[in-house]
C-alpha cells in the first residue's frame, strides 16, 4: 500500500505560490490564496487519515472523475478504462497520461503500477476554482484548471503527471523522507522519472529531449519555459510576476533555508543536473542507460530513508558498477563530480 506520510504541496512549489501571492494582479492573487488554503487543508488531511485505495488490478485500469470545481473528491465518474473519449479535454488528457505513465513503468522496469501490486489509477479533474496545482494524494491524481493567466490546466503536461505519480513509487520503495537533502532527492526522483516518461512516450533520445518539467503549463503571458530545467537549473523562468527560478545546479550554490521543508523544490536541481549530465554523456535513450541505475537505487536497501546527496550518489555508483559496468560507472561518477557531490562509500 502506498504511504501518505510525506507532506507535499503538489507540482507547483511553495516559493512560486508565495511569490504570486505577493506580486500577481489581484484576481490572480485570489486564485493563489485559494490554492494555498486548499493545499494546507489537504496536508492536514494527509496527516490525519489514510483514504481507502482503489481496488488493485492486474492490468491497466483507469477511472477519471470530475470534481465539478469543488474540493470534494473524487467527484462524478466520467470515464473508465476502455470507454470512448469524453467531450472534455481535461478528462481525456488525464486518462491518456495516467496510461502513458503506467506503460512506462511496466514496459521499461516491469513495475506493476505505482505500488508494484497492480494499483488502479484514478484521477480527478476540475478540482476547485482556478486551482493552480496538481498532486498525488496517496490515492489518486488531482488536477486543477489553473488561473488561465499564469497557469494552464494541469492535465496538459505528461511529465507533471508522471512526476506526481512517481512520488507514489518513491513512497513504495525508498520512502525518502520529505525534508532537507532526502526531500530534495524525493523531488528530484520525481523530476527524473517524469522527464523519462515524457521522453519514452515521444521516443526521444537524451540529446533530443528538452529536459523541462511543466513546459506546457505556463501561458504565453509568462517569461519562462517551464517550472524547472534539468539541463540548466536556475533558468526555467525569469518573470516579473513569477520571479526567477532559484534552483542551483551545483553544491557551490546549495540553498540553506527552513522554507519548503529545507528547500526540497530548490536544491533538487543538483541531483537533477547530475542525472542530466550522466544521461547526456551516456547518449541514446535515458531510460535504457542511466534510468535503470536510478531505478535500482530506489529499490536498494543500502539507500536509507534519510539519505543525503552523497549517500544517494554512492548507491547510484554502486549500482552502475554492479549492473552496467565500468564505462557507465565512470559516467555516473563524473556527473556527480560535476555538480560537486562526492559519492559516499556504501
Amino acid at each position: 500500500m502506498v504511504s501518505t506520510r510525506h507532506r507535499r504541496s503538489g507540482i507547483v512549489p511553495p516559493h512560486i505560490l508565495d511569490r504570486l501571492a505577493q506580486h500577481a494582479p489581484d484576481d490572480i492573487k485570489q486564485c493563489v490564496l485559494e490554492t494555498q488554503r486548499a493545499n494546507e487543508a489537504l496536508q492536514r488531511m494527509r496527516l490525519t487519515a489514510v483514504t481507502a485505495l482503489p481496488e488493485a488490478a492486474d492490468e491497466l485500469r483507469r477511472t477519471i472523475y470530475d470534481a465539478g470545481h469543488t474540493q470534494d473528491l473524487p467527484g462524478r465518474m466520467v470515464r473508465r478504462e476502455d470507454e470512448a473519449a469524453a467531450d472534455d479535454r481535461e478528462v481525456n488528457e488525464a486518462y491518456d497520461d495516467l496510461g502513458r505513465t503506467w506503460r512506462f513503468y511496466k514496459e521499461v522496469f516491469d513495475r506493476n503500477s505505482i505500488d508494484n501490486h497492480g494499483l488502479a489509477l484514478d484521477g480527478s479533474v476540475h478540482y476547485g476554482r482556478h486551482y493552480d496545482n496538481a498532486f498525488w494524494n496517496g490515492r489518486e491524481m488531482v488536477f486543477g484548471d489553473g488561473d488561465g493567466r499564469i497557469f494552464r490546466p494541469f492535465t496538459r503536461s505528461l511529465d507533471v503527471v508522471a512526476h506526481e505519480l512517481t512520488h507514489g513509487v518513491t513512497e513504495a520503495t525508498a520512502g525518502l523522507a520529505y525534508q532537507d537533502q532526502s526531500g530534495a532527492l524525493n523531488e528530484s526522483v520525481s523530476d527524473v522519472f517524469g522527464v523519462m516518461t515524457a521522453q519514452y512516450a515521444a521516443g526521444q533520445t537524451a540529446a533530443e529531449a528538452d529536459w523541462l518539467i511543466g513546459a506546457e503549463l505556463l501561458t504565453d503571458q509568462v517569461h519562462g519555459a517551464a517550472l524547472r530545467s534539468l539541463a540548466r537549473p536556475g533558468t526555467a523562468y525569469d518573470d516579473p510576476t513569477l520571479g526567477r527560478d532559484p534552483q542551483p545546479a551545483t553544491m557551490a550554490h546549495y540553498v540553506e533555508t527552513r522554507q519548503d521543508n529545507g528547500g526540497v523544490h530548490i536544491n533538487s536541481g543538483i541531483p537533477n543536473h547530475a542525472f542530466y549530465r550522466a544521461a547526456m554523456a551516456a547518449g541514446g535513450y535515458s531510460w535504457e542507460t542511466v534510468g535503470p541505475v536510478w531505478y535500482a537505487t530506489l529499490n536498494d536497501d543500502r539507500l536509507t530513508e534519510n539519505a543525503d546527496f552523497a549517500q544517494f550518489a554512492g548507491v547510484t555508483l554502486a549500482n552502475a558498477r554492479e549492473h552496467a559496468g565500468r564505462e557507465l560507472a565512470d559516467i555516473v561518477s563524473q556527473a556527480w563530480s560535476d555538480v560537486g557531490v562526492t559519492p559516499a562509500e556504501v
